[in-house]
């Protein structure tokens, strides 16, 4: 099982936005990450890197004009 932690505009322990993530949709903008235990968060933005072997997803959050 591929399970990542994900991480805002950055990988560092202060940036992590949810670890053993095992979902992520991209819906209108929005991404939405499910994890383990099926608890959800939404975060407007894009994605910029996922390396599934290494377990990392890094996300860049969109500030709201």
């Amino acid at each position: 099982m591929c399970l990542s932690t994900v991480y805002k505009d950055r990988m560092a322990p202060e940036s992590i936005l949810m670890k053993n993530v095992m979902r992520i949709d991209c819906k209108d903008g929005c991404i939405i990450l499910t994890d383990l235990m099926e608890r959800s968060v939404a975060i407007e933005g894009s994605l910029l890197t996922a390396n599934l072997v290494d377990g990392y997803v890094i996300v860049e959050e969109r500030v709201p004009a």
